[in-house]
C-alpha cells in the first residue's frame, strides 16, 4: 500500500518539476491512459491464444508488454491522485461489490455478465 503512495508522490513530482501539473487534468489523463492501453493492445493484436500466453517468454516482448503495463499503471496512479481516489480502498470496495454480484455457486465456470447491485438508497 505504502508504495502506491509512494509511486503517486514521485509522480508529482515528476509532473510539478516539469510544469506539467497545468496538462495533467482528469480528462486528459484519462485520454492519455487510453491510449497507453490501446499501446498495450496492440502488443497482443493479432497474436493466437498461445502466442499471447507466451509472450513474456521472448525477451524483446516481454520488454515492451512490461514497458506499456507500466504506462498504463503509472497513468491510472497519476488520474487518481489527482481525482483524491485511493486506488487500494477503490479496489477493494469494487472487490466486495463483485463478490455480491458473482456469488461462487452461480458463476462458476460462467462468462455470464451479473445484474447490476440493487442500490441501498
Amino acid at each position: 500500500m505504502r508504495e502506491l503512495e509512494e509511486l503517486a508522490e514521485r509522480l508529482r513530482a515528476f509532473a510539478r518539476t516539469r510544469d506539467w501539473e497545468q496538462f495533467h487534468t482528469p480528462k486528459n489523463l484519462a485520454m492519455a491512459l487510453s491510449g497507453e492501453v490501446g499501446e498495450l493492445v496492440a502488443e497482443f493484436q493479432w497474436l493466437t491464444p498461445h502466442q499471447a500466453a507466451t509472450v513474456m517468454d521472448d525477451p524483446a516482448s516481454a520488454g515492451r508488454v512490461r514497458a506499456e503495463i507500466a504506462d498504463v499503471f503509472l497513468y491510472l496512479i497519476r488520474l487518481a491522485d489527482v481525482l483524491g481516489i485511493d486506488l487500494t480502498q477503490a479496489a477493494q470496495v469494487k472487490l466486495d461489490e463483485n463478490a455480491l454480484r458473482y456469488d461462487a455457486g452461480t458463476y462458476r465456470g460462467s462468462t455470464r455478465k451479473a445484474p447490476p447491485l440493487q442500490d441501498p438508497h
